[in-house]
């Protein structure tokens, strides 16, 4: 797999990673399951309101959180707000496209938005594709064009526990052996009828 980055340990404000991601392309599509131990719906707004225990699933995509708000716009696509519970977490899950592979994720905030495919963590916010992992105050994944931003958000607010976090952290797994690398170039090989076969002496 390709897997790009500058450094193991990154100490700037903003980084853009690209790790290979890339969610099920059928997710969007798919009907959105809700679950909780209580719901409060408002139809007129198309907002639906769940407490204690809250999962939404749409095909391979999954949030488990402690609340969660879905909301509906004019196409009939969801945004999911889920806010982490006794510990201040909520998880997400999606599984890569044409491999037996996830994204996980947790956060104390996380929006999910079907239409683009793509979701935000907010404060203490990790995220794992494969083997490579990110973390930062804030990361926000593009599953469409299998894209990473993290910010550091250093000075602006502080975790749950109070505890700032002042550096952007990524492990980024290397390119197995072959990986990547670009065969020799062959010339096709012609096959042409012969005009005429002898026949065996044996």
């Amino acid at each position: 797999m390709n897997k790009t980055i500058c450094s193991a340990c990154l100490s700037g404000v903003l980084v853009a990673v690209s790790v290979p991601a890339q969610a099920e392309r059928a997710d969007r599509e798919k009907p959105i399951h809700l679950e909780a131990d209580r719901l409060s719906l408002d139809d007129l707004n198309k907002v639906q309101t769940l407490e204690g225990n809250a999962v939404l699933i749409q095909g391979t995509t999954e949030l488990r959180t402690a609340r969660l708000v879905v909301t509906q716009d004019a196409d009939g696509f969801q945004k999911a707000t889920a806010t982490g519970g006794a510990n201040g977490l909520a998880r997400f899950r999606q599984k890569r496209e044409g491999v037996d592979e996830y994204v996980d994720g947790e956060a104390e905030r996380i929006e999910y938005d079907a239409r683009t495919d793509t979701t935000q963590f907010f404060v203490r916010a990790w995220v794992r594709s494969g083997q490579d992992e990110v973390r930062g105050r804030y990361i926000s994944y593009d599953a469409i064009n299998e894209k990473f931003l993290v910010t550091t958000g250093a000075g602006t607010t502080k975790t749950a526990s109070g505890e700032g976090q002042a550096r952007v952290r990524a492990i980024i797994q290397p390119k197995a052996k072959g990986d990547g690398a670009t065969e020799t170039r062959k010339e096709p090989l012609n096959l042409k009828p012969a005009a005429r076969v002898a026949p065996r002496s044996d």
